[in-house]
């Protein structure tokens, strides 16, 4: 456990001004330098609030002796305490919400926009053959025409952590860490579920040039594209090989180009987890023709594929409706972040609310800590993902 010298942080309070300080502290926090359950609430209040012993004893009622006045003492500065108390609780609410079992939240782009839905233009078609530039010729430019996508509206998430004065008096801190903690992952979940769904194909929101269309259709559906391969369980590298393609007869609906993908990554349920450890990372495969008594060793051509399990998505995929049994054998694979994105308003922020609030003469709670994100799941374009299934 780290040692906070309260002291010397007041007098670097004092000397850098707030901004930097809190800056730094976020630095030292960022980088394991600290960790926030190094702080102590009390001590903090001690440390950064002037005559900050005296502030904390008053925030025990029994040192009251009748009705206590307000005096101008009561107007004590306590922004400082206020401040780095803050940076605490965020960056304890911050580790929450970015966890490892987050696994989709970091397989896809987060794209910031100011607007609650938002109309994204796509380009032209354009023909290869254009960017030949005869002598005296003027360049081409690209046009967006008529080709777009609507991304689906943004919702508000957040909720609070209030501190009271038993738990500065008490110096309960860790329990305000757990509470922030608690914060963090409620929304960092919701996040996740949400992403999950529409990777999934649960929440249905490809809205492509004012028509509204499933995620995934199978080649019993007459739509543009083909992206969900009934009947294709993982248990080698054919599966794979199955599910590419799918991918090799997808078409960019404006140059009618094969789709390009960047990098491939396999999502999978965690009954799947060893199989794919073995499908993806064996050194090599054995191949073996149908009718042929030959069998042929080559190098696994699957080893530059990414492979991630996601407990959640199970989970999702049972919600949506499909048996446990069912549930396992789903997976997934393509260029994440090609085909779904994350739209957001704003990222995980932390406000705090004001001091002597409403609050604090009704619960006795000194100050509270507002989180909030706001964004939507969305789907850019189900042509870079391909989703298998045992049965539909």
């Amino acid at each position: 456990m780290a040692t906070i010298r309260y002291r010397e942080l007041r007098r670097r309070y004092e000397l850098d001004g707030p901004e930097k300080t809190v800056a730094h502290l976020s630095e030292a926090l960022r980088e394991n330098q600290l960790r926030p359950e190094d702080f102590s609430l009390r001590d903090l209040a001690e440390g950064l609030v002037p005559d900050g012993h005296e502030w904390v004893r008053n925030l025990d009622p029994r040192n009251d002796s009748g009705v206590r006045l307000l005096e101008a003492s009561d107007g004590v500065d306590v922004s400082a305490f206020l401040n780095v108390a803050g940076q605490v609780v965020y960056s304890k609410i911050l580790d929450a919400y970015r966890q490892e079992a987050f696994v989709v939240s970091k397989l896809v782009d987060t794209i910031p926009t100011r607007f609650s839905g938002e109309k994204i233009p796509g380009a032209g078609p354009v023909s290869d053959e254009a960017m030949e530039i005869h002598p005296g010729m003027p360049y081409p430019n690209v046009g967006f025409g008529e080709d777009y996508i609507e991304t689906p509206p943004t919702a508000k998430h957040g909720l609070i952590v209030p501190v009271t004065r038993e738990a500065i008096f008490f110096d309960r801190t860790n329990l305000v860490l757990r509470r922030a903690a608690e914060v963090g992952e409620v929304l960092g979940l919701n996040k996740e579920k949400r992403l999950i769904d529409v990777v999934i194909g649960k929440t249905n929101n490809y809205k492509w040039k004012g028509t509204e269309y499933d995620t995934y259709y199978d080649l019993s559906d007459e739509q543009p594209w083909v992206n969900h391969l009934l009947g294709n369980t993982l248990v080698d590298w054919t599966n794979v090989d199955a599910a590419e393609q799918l991918f090799a007869d997808m078409l960019d609906p404006n140059t009618s180009e094969p789709v390009l993908m960047g990098g491939i990554t396999v999502l999978v349920t965690p009954a799947f987890r060893h199989a794919a450890h073995r499908i993806f990372n064996a050194a090599e495969i054995t191949y073996t023709a149908a009718g042929s008594e030959t069998a042929t060793r080559a190098a696994n051509p699957l080893a530059n594929y990414t492979v991630y399990e996601s407990r959640l998505m199970y989970r999702r995929i049972i919600a949506s409706g499909q048996s446990s049994g069912d549930a396992k054998e789903w997976w997934f694979i393509g260029d994440l972040k090609r085909a779904f994105a994350y739209m957001e308003n704003w990222p995980i922020t932390v406000t705090q609310s004001p001091v002597g609030s409403e609050a604090d003469f009704d619960r006795d709670i000194v100050v509270r800590f507002k989180a909030s994100e706001r964004g939507a799941a969305a789907v850019l374009d189900p042509r870079y993902v391909v989703r298998n299934t045992q049965v539909p």
